[in-house]
């Protein structure tokens, strides 16, 4: 019998909670915008789902085709590849599902937030979801300094772009999408603070 963690492995426990409301269901294309080493694949790439991934680290992408050849043998090593989430080698409307964990928050300023965003947003087909996980300032709005923009330092020493409540209601709207869940913050004792956004395209 497969542990936990060999069935999940360190899978995001918000994305968790995705898969456990059937919001993404065996069958569907799902593609992880900023891969990474592919933490949050084990079970889709496990339970046979259509997994294609991207990122800009080419060794976090060979890390990721080798965990698809153990786990899904069958995939072809071209879903998975190396770019930026601005500009993804992937055409328009193409994934029924689109991850970005904890990729966002990396943006240089507003037009590079606003590029990567418009990159995950555009491989998305018509009804499909956009599952997101991004810092933000929400609960910890007295605990950070301003760099410049929406650049901050926070209190954890890292420097993030960071987003809040007003400006990821106004991007749903402006995307023409709408919201699937009401948006889920997590303050990380005082450090730190990670928002939950999933979207559907209309």
């Amino acid at each position: 019998m497969f542990s936990l963690a060999e069935q999940f492995g360190a899978i995001d426990i918000y994305l968790f909670d995705q898969l456990l409301r059937g919001r993404i269901e065996p069958g569907m294309r799902v593609l992880d915008a900023g891969c990474g080493a592919g933490r949050n694949l084990v079970y889709l790439l496990q339970a046979g789902y259509e997994v294609f991934g991207v990122d800009m680290d080419p060794d976090a992408v060979e890390s990721t085709r080798e965990l698809a050849k153990q786990l899904a043998p069958s995939l072809p090593v071209g879903n998975f590849r190396v770019g930026a989430i601005e500009s993804m080698p992937f055409p328009e409307a193409f994934a029924d599902v689109v991850l970005s964990n904890a990729v966002l928050h990396f943006a240089r300023d507003d037009e590079h937030f606003d590029a990567m965003l418009r990159g995950t947003w555009r491989v998305l087909k018509p009804g499909g979801m956009l599952f997101c996980r991004l810092a933000s300032s929400i609960g910890i709005e007295s605990q950070i300094e301003r760099l410049s923009g929406r650049r901050y330092l926070l209190p954890d020493g890292s420097e993030r772009y960071l987003v809040d409540e007003a400006q990821l209601m106004k991007i749903t709207s402006k995307l023409g999408g709408e919201l699937l869940d009401p948006l889920k913050t997590t303050v990380v004792q005082g450090q730190r603070s990670m928002t939950t956004w999933v979207v559907e395209r209309r």
